[in-house]
């Protein structure tokens, strides 16, 4: 099972998205803020970050370079409802950038296809080694 670190400030919006999350057989784990995530990060290293941008304390954004700093090859997404922040070149190092949605459609494919993409690789490096 994928763990999947969701850092959202909103606690409404955790409980819908653990819960379809959950229904996808992805275990979740929350944080209210960057900070409250690096935390989370050092107890164990989720297989996927899910990171709202504007949060209290340390936002998205500057929690992206930290998370990374981390694991560069950690699949992170940035879900926000604002779009402007596309263009901020900070952004660019995320694997996905998605707008905000009732219909959590498209973050669940995009999970999927993370997961999968970094599963596949995984496996590459293990033959590589086995080689």
């Amino acid at each position: 099972m994928s763990t999947i670190l969701l850092v959202e400030d909103d606690p409404k919006e955790q409980v819908l998205y653990r819960a379809e999350l959950r229904n996808e057989g992805y275990d979740v784990i929350l944080a209210s803020d960057g900070r409250e995530a690096l935390e989370k990060m050092q107890q164990g290293m989720p297989d996927l970050v899910i990171l709202d941008i504007w949060m209290p304390g340390m936002d998205g954004i500057d929690s992206l370079g930290y998370i990374l700093r981390e694991n560069r090859k950690l699949p992170v997404i940035l879900y926000s409802s604002d779009l402007s922040y596309k263009s901020d070149f900070r952004s660019w190092s995320a694997d996905a950038y998605l707008l905000k949605s009732s219909d959590l459609t498209e973050l669940k494919q995009t999970v999927r296809a993370l997961l999968e993409k970094r599963e596949s690789e995984i496996e590459g490096q293990r033959s590589e080694v086995r080689g």
